[in-house]
């Protein structure tokens, strides 16, 4: 079964850190995954990727507090977040580009529920 599934968001101070993770299934041929946030109201905008290369790519607004890890072969990523503020503040979503195993025609990209990350100031 296809599914894209986010954990590790939480209530923390500005100034703390979070790990959010993020595991894919039923997926295959990954070429990227990345972490995008969204608040009500607002676009969904780009956190960070990696790509199955390992190359990463950071908004402005996050590169050297945040930080993207992980295996796409193992189909798993990490979002180290650190030096947190309260702009931060937004429900997080992973996304996956790759093929669905049960019917792999083309590559599109999939998107988990969401995982909510509030910083206090």
């Amino acid at each position: 079964q296809l599914q894209v599934a986010e954990s590790g968001g939480g209530l923390v101070q500005a100034g703390g850190s979070l790990r959010l993770s993020c595991v894919a299934s039923g997926i295959v041929n990954i070429s990227v995954m990345g972490w995008y946030r969204q608040d009500p109201g607002n676009r969904r905008d780009f956190v960070a990727s990696i790509t199955s290369g390992g190359s990463t790519f950071y908004a402005d607004s996050v590169r050297g507090r945040f930080t993207i890890s992980g295996d796409i072969a193992m189909n798993t990523v990490y979002l180290q977040m650190n030096s947190l503020k309260p702009e931060d503040t937004a429900r997080y979503y992973c996304k996956v580009n790759g093929l669905d195993e049960r019917i792999p025609l083309e590559t599109k990209g999939y998107w988990g529920q969401g995982t909510q990350v509030t910083v206090s100031s």
